[in-house]
Order: C-alpha cells, then sequence, then structure tokens
C-alpha cells in the first residue's frame, strides 16, 4: 500500500471535492489530515490527503497568484529586478534575472519545510 502525497506548507493545491483551489497551511499531529484554507487568508479546514492534487501553473495564474505575492522582500526585490531587465535589450540579463527569481521562490519557499 503506497502512502498519500504529502505538501509542504504555503504549497497551493486543489480540494478535488469542491474543485477549489487552497494553500497547504499544515498537517494534523497524526498526518492523517491536511490543514488548508483559501489563498489570502480565511476559515481553515482539513482535508484527507487523498483529496487533494497539486495545482497546476494555469490555475495559480488564473487564481491571480503569482510568487512574489508571499511578502517577502526578497521575492519582491528579484521581481523588480526582473521586470526592469524584461524591459531592456539584453536577453541574457532577462533570463538571468527570471532564473534569480525562480529559484529564489523554490529555494525559500517550496523546499523549506514548514515555511510558507
Amino acid at each position: 500500500m503506497t502512502s498519500p502525497v504529502t505538501y509542504r506548507t504555503g504549497t497551493f493545491v486543489v480540494d478535488v471535492r469542491e474543485n477549489r483551489l487552497v494553500q497547504v497551511i499544515g498537517t494534523t499531529e497524526d498526518d492523517d489530515r491536511v490543514q488548508v484554507r483559501r489563498p489570502g487568508g480565511g476559515l481553515e479546514w482539513e482535508v484527507p490527503p487523498t483529496a487533494l492534487r497539486l495545482a497546476t501553473r494555469e490555475e495559480r495564474n488564473t487564481a491571480g497568484l503569482r510568487p512574489y505575492q508571499t511578502g517577502c522582500t526578497r521575492c519582491a526585490e528579484l521581481e523588480a529586478a526582473r521586470q526592469a531587465a524584461a524591459t531592456g535589450d539584453d536577453s541574457y540579463a532577462s533570463r538571468r534575472a527570471t532564473a534569480d527569481a525562480l529559484t529564489h521562490w523554490v529555494m525559500e519557499h517550496c523546499l523549506r519545510e514548514g515555511r510558507p
């Protein structure tokens, strides 16, 4: 028997029972349920892990979610640098700024347990 997929805190997932985009905020002590809430806050509820799937990029974008909207100062700085580089003629600088922003997002917000 395989274990259900677990998601890190801060991950956006879809509660397939209601087709609702939610954000993981934790798990119960026995890890048999995932605690979620709507993006931006609100009431929290618990969901069995089997009722969740990872939200697609399209679903996150449609909901207006962007990595730099986390309240992280560094994310905001990197997004500003990315936008500035995108308006210039240097395609390498533009790609580099995008990579820097994405790398920060993954390393600081997706791969660290317990961090939003």
